[in-house]
Order: structure tokens, then C-alpha cells, then sequence
């Protein structure tokens, strides 16, 4: 009997060569057209393409992604395994259409979620507040948030500083941008951002975003019509009873969060939990979460891995004490140590958002300054694995179904 090779595999367990390339060949191999299957937790989230294509092997090959060829034997032993445990299969369906919100200026560090998707050849178009005002937002199925301060407080980078010439290019940038759309400060102007941002998420986008976009997002909408900024920042006093005057209704995962004002301090909110994860040091772990992946195919897609400890990292923010989280949000990932939230998701309205802090996954305290990671050198990143999960969330075909948690975190010896 003739053996018909007639799919390829690509691994993304240990024996997988490259992982972060391989999102990228998969993004490639559906722009062809071709059919493909998440496998949910089967050999840490692998990838299933329905053809032996010659061309395809070439792309795999050359970008360095080990795959396996297999027939229709392999396939049925597969979906027999998939069947038996706690495993799903996921069709992406389509190609997501990606924008990164940054702004179009230089800026004296960089983005995890843009060299990610550079690392992976992953097409993505850069937006910032002028695309946004203009109602641009509507072209895309994702929108991640590079490292932003949506408050007015210019990232609190105001003591260290004031003089250097990229503060003041990025003050004078945005103060330049709200004039030029009728706004009588930058702090009103973000806001009105946020919300197109938030009514982007409502109608069935998908928001991605890194380290100080989603407390600072969350600050912006529960602190509207109050003013939290101090005199470097629009001249003025704070309000002094801005604290009771924030109404944490309208934030998306926040509640009952204290604002940091002082502009000597480089925090923006008591909710972050850097002070207490930077004393942990920097071999300390987090822990993703593993979920129902036949229940729930949504957080289980998110939290696809190789492992499921994780190094810490740091960011202006880096995770939020799980208090200051609101009923309706799933934790994914979270440092047992502290009980503090890493990794979160939630649908919001026919949409969807998902917040990782902290700043590089492959940087433990980066920088003003430093030069960006070298992604080749960590091809097999389970931080920036994370990050490449999320790309492909739009296209999977999802089953809208009640999260069921399989297993608590469990605190690692390495931790």
C-alpha cells in the first residue's frame, strides 16, 4: 500500500528549531490560501497544514522552522490523541489585518510586540493618534499598544528627563497633535483615543497591549473630567480631591485604584506590582495558567507554550495585584509569589483584549537607551511566545463558552 504524505507538521514543543519563526511561516502559509489547524496544547501548540506543498517546505526550511511530514495515518493518531485529553483543534480561518499604535517619532527604546512580529516577518501597519482621530481604526482585526502613557503625565519621564532632547520632542509632538484637532490639552486629546480605541474593541476588535498602555488607558478613562496632572505636566495643581472623583465604571479592568501624582515618582498607579516583583530578583518565574482547552478554546489559545514557567520581566509596569482587578477579567498567567496578575483577558462587548505587562520578555530591566533584543538569539522565547499567541486570535474560529480553569499555579522550585 502506497504511504501519501500529505501534511506538514510544525512541532512547537522542544523539538521545535526556531518557535517565534514559525508563527510567521503559518501567517505566511495561510496568506496562500492554504487550510491550518491550531492543535491546542498537542506538543505545545503545533500547527497543522493541510498540504505537503514543496514551496511551503522551502519557507520552513529557510527560515529554519523544523516540521515533520506525515499522512493521513498521522493525522487520524493525532485527532485520536487530541480527542482523549485535553486538547482542541482550532481552524484559522483568515488573516488578521495588524496596526501597532506607536508614535512616528524615534524613541529612545523599543517595542517586544514590533520585533516580534519583525522576527517573524508578520506584516503590520504602524498608527498612532492622528490615524486614530480620522477613524482609521475600522481597517484593522488587531491593534496592539506599544509602550504609551494615556494620561497626560508623558510616561512620568519628567524627573530623569525634562531636558533630554526626546522628552521634549515627544511633549512638543503631542501638544502640536491636540492642537491641531481643536483639544485644549494632550490629556483630553489621549482620551478621546481611548475611547475610539475602546469602541474599536466594542464593535469586535482585538487589543493587544504591553507594560504602561493598559494601566494608563484604564487611568485615562476613569479620570475623565478630573485632573490628575501636576504642574511639569499642564501647569497647574492636581485636583486635590481627584482621588474620590475617578469612577472606575468606565475602565476596562481596573477597580478602586489609587493614582500616583507626585512627578517624582515613576509609577502611575498603586494596582502595578514592579517595586515588589523587582525585589524577587531577576530569577524569579511566572506561571501561565492551563485551561479547558475543549471548554473555553480562548484563554487555552493565549497560553499556548513549551512551558509553563516563565522568567519575570520588568516594565514601567510589570503586573497588577489581582484586588485591583475587576470580576469579569481571567487571569492567564500570574506570579505565585505574590499573587500578582502577569497575563489577563477579557471580551468586551463583540471584541476582545488581552494586557501582558511588563516591557521585554528577553530584557530584565530595560533601559532608556539600551539597545533592542536580538531576537535570534532567542529563538525559543516562551516570554515572546506569549506575544505571538495573540496574533492569530481574529482568524481562529472560536467557541463562546465558560472559562473552566484545569489547573491552579503551582509554585515551581526554581521560583
Amino acid at each position: 500500500m502506497l504511504f501519501i504524505l500529505a501534511y506538514i507538521l510544525v512541532p512547537m514543543d522542544e523539538a521545535q528549531t526556531d518557535h517565534l519563526k514559525a508563527y510567521g511561516v503559518v501567517y505566511w502559509v495561510i496568506s496562500k490560501g492554504v487550510e491550518v489547524e491550531w492543535l491546542l496544547n498537542f506538543r505545545g501548540g503545533s500547527f497543522l497544514i493541510y498540504s505537503n506543498s514543496p514551496e511551503i517546505k522551502e519557507r520552513l526550511a529557510s527560515r529554519g522552522v523544523y516540521y515533520e511530514s506525515i499522512g493521513e495515518s498521522d493525522k487520524l493518531e493525532i485527532e485520536g490523541i487530541i480527542e482523549r485529553s485535553n486538547m482542541s483543534k482550532v481552524k484559522l480561518l483568515s488573516l488578521p489585518k495588524l496596526a501597532v499604535y506607536a508614535p512616528k517619532y524615534a524613541e529612545p527604546w523599543d517595542d517586544a510586540v514590533r520585533m516580534a512580529l519583525d522576527y517573524a516577518e508578520i506584516p503590520y501597519d504602524v498608527i498612532w493618534d492622528e490615524d486614530i482621530l480620522q477613524g482609521k481604526l475600522k481597517k484593522y482585526d488587531w491593534v496592539h499598544l506599544h509602550h504609551e502613557d494615556f494620561t497626560g503625565m508623558f510616561g512620568k519621564f519628567w524627573a530623569g528627563y525634562s531636558s533630554a532632547p526626546w522628552y521634549i520632542n515627544m511633549v512638543e509632538t503631542s501638544k502640536k497633535v491636540a492642537k491641531k484637532f481643536g483639544f485644549k490639552s494632550v490629556k483630553e486629546e489621549k482620551l478621546v483615543v481611548v475611547k475610539k480605541i475602546i469602541e474599536f474593541v466594542s464593535n469586535g476588535g482585538y487589543l493587544f497591549a504591553m507594560c504602561s498602555a493598559p494601566i494608563t488607558l484604564d487611568l485615562a478613562l476613569a479620570s475623565e473630567g478630573v485632573d490628575i496632572l501636576d504642574v511639569p505636566f499642564d501647569g497647574t495643581p492636581v485636583d486635590p480631591d481627584y482621588q474620590e472623583k475617578l469612577d472606575f465604571s468606565k475602565t476596562l479592568f481596573l477597580k478602586n485604584a489609587k493614582v500616583i501624582t507626585n512627578p517624582y515618582i515613576y509609577e502611575h498607579s498603586d494596582a502595578d506590582a514592579t517595586k515588589d516583583i523587582a525585589a524577587l530578583g531577576p530569577n524569579s518565574y511566572f506561571y501561565l495558567y492551563e485551561f479547558s482547552a475543549k471548554i473555553d478554546e480562548i484563554p487555552t489559545m493565549l497560553t499556548q507554550n513549551h512551558t509553563r514557567a516563565i522568567k519575570e520581566f520588568l516594565g514601567q509596569d510589570s503586573g497588577v495585584y489581582k484586588d485591583k482587578l475587576k470580576k469579569n477579567i481571567t487571569v492567564l498567567a500570574e506570579n505565585t509569589r505574590l499573587g500578582v496578575a502577569k497575563y489577563i483577558f477579557s471580551q468586551y462587548g463583540k471584541g476582545f483584549f488581552s494586557f501582558y505587562f511588563g516591557h521585554d520578555p528577553e530584557d530584565y530591566q530595560h533601559f532608556v537607551g539600551e539597545p533592542p533584543t536580538d531576537l535570534s538569539k532567542h529563538k525559543h522565547s516562551p516570554g515572546y511566545r506569549i506575544i505571538l499567541n495573540n496574533v492569530f486570535l481574529p482568524s481562529a474560529k472560536k467557541k463562546k463558552l465558560k472559562t473552566q480553569l484545569i489547573s491552579p499555579p503551582k509554585n515551581f522550585s526554581t521560583i
